[in-house]
């Protein structure tokens, strides 16, 4: 029985296929050899509010800037108007990995472009 060669193109597949292996394994050692303890830092910024139809949108964006997963993250806009009373919107986010953003909307029907808004996070689970 004839063993038959390998020719050029098997080759620069095989190390092709060899270095993305080789590299996926040495990024995966020392991204967990380098990961801190530091617990999810949840960091949430409001956007542009928009008007649409008798209501206004905001958007939402919260990052987490912290090493490990939070679960369950509530979050809390707030809209201080001076002609009306306090107005108040939450939404969740299921899921929201380590160094990952995940967006979101909140309604309100006072312009919060003539008011003042604050959002916060009230909190999250540990999955």
């Amino acid at each position: 029985m004839k063993i038959r060669e390998k020719n050029w193109l098997e080759w620069v597949v095989f190390g092709m296929a060899l270095l993305m292996v080789v590299s996926t394994l040495g990024y995966l050692i020392y991204d967990a050899a380098t990961l801190s303890k530091m617990p999810p830092a949840i960091q949430v910024q409001l956007g542009e509010p928009q008007p649409i139809m008798e209501h206004f949108i905001v958007p939402v964006s919260v990052t987490n800037q912290g090493d490990r997963t939070a679960e369950g993250v509530q979050i809390e806009v707030t809209l201080e108007s001076t002609s009306k009373e306090k107005e108040t919107a939450q939404f969740e986010i299921a899921f929201l990995p380590r160094r990952a953003k995940r967006e979101g909307w909140v309604t309100f029907e006072t312009d919060p472009r003539t008011a003042k808004v604050k959002a916060r996070a009230l909190g999250y689970e540990k999955p």
